[in-house]
């Protein structure tokens, strides 16, 4: 399986990105990007997915089981934090947008079917995550206690230029009660101009995997299992990633075990200032230093 897949090259239908899940070799998760144009709609069957419906770029209007969300959205993701709507699996769902917009369709597998729901950006917490140059932020729009769910677990991450961020490397492929949950990841990401950024994913010695990706805006990379990051800002360039996760254990909970090898990082943060770049950006908008 590629796990490294070019902006485009996963393009069907409506979606500029396509990733289903339900396959042998991914199964639990699922991502769409939806690009409409001004005065656009689409329509789509959750089948057994359920999904968080957040806005790239723009805004709309989310339909879902007779009820009706307004996203207020933002310009870019680089912009400010931005609202979402919760649609669950086995739901008619459409969005539509009067400006036209980008709409990320971040999908699990599920069981239950929950309610539709929404979610305002002053509601999502925004966490700066590690020190000096491994500061980053993290918008947990999508995690257990936040966003209810039945097995989707989703965030966003804004690194500026220069800096690393999913570091130190880190994995969560196997099922150790208290200490690692077993999950998939899809890294999505978009670059805040034109240049490049690097992803690095390897492998155990019994379940060797490799991956070290120049990744462009549009990018994804896929983590089946493995330890991943870093993911790497050229200096210039602000780097924005969306996750997505999930698993086949019916506890939604996000543990992660560090590599031991670069464990050690975590302990030099106590003796750095954080960098004064992030947070970069809030509900309120994009935050300037």
């Amino acid at each position: 399986m590629n796990l490294h897949l070019p902006a485009g090259s996963t393009a069907h239908d409506a979606w500029a990105l396509e990733i289903p899940a339900g396959r042998p070799e991914w199964t639990h998760t699922s991502l769409r990007i939806l690009d409409l144009p001004p005065g656009g709609s689409h329509r789509w069957d959750s089948g057994e997915e359920e999904a968080i419906v957040l806005p790239l770029a723009g805004s709309g209007t989310v339909g879902c089981d007779g009820e009706s969300f307004e996203l207020t959205g933002r310009q870019s993701v680089f912009d400010r934090v931005s609202d979402l709507a919760y649609v669950p699996r086995d739901s008619a769902v459409s969005v539509y947008s009067i400006r036209g917009g980008r709409f990320a369709v971040a999908g699990a597998r599920c069981e239950r079917r929950l309610a539709p729901a929404y979610l305002p950006a002053e509601s999502v917490p925004v966490e700066v995550r590690g020190a000096g140059s491994a500061t980053r932020q993290v918008n947990n729009f999508g995690v257990p206690g936040v966003l209810e769910a039945d097995r989707l677990i989703a965030c966003e991450v804004l690194t500026p230029g220069g800096n690393w961020s999913s570091f130190p490397p880190h994995k969560h492929d196997c099922k150790r009660p208290g200490l690692e949950s077993e999950l998939e990841e899809i890294y999505y990401f978009e670059l805040s101009r034109p240049g490049l950024a690097y992803h690095r994913v390897y492998g155990t010695a019994e379940r060797p995997i490799d991956v070290l990706a120049e990744v462009r805006d549009g990018d994804v990379v896929l983590v089946p299992h493995g330890w991943h990051g870093p993911s790497i800002a050229a200096p210039g360039v602000d780097l924005y990633y969306l996750n997505v996760m999930a698993g086949p254990g019916p506890e939604r909970a996000w543990l992660i075990c560090d590599d031991p090898a670069h464990a050690w990082v975590r302990g030099t943060w106590l003796s750095q200032e954080c960098d004064p770049r992030v947070p970069m950006t809030s509900a309120a908008g994009r935050i300037t230093h």
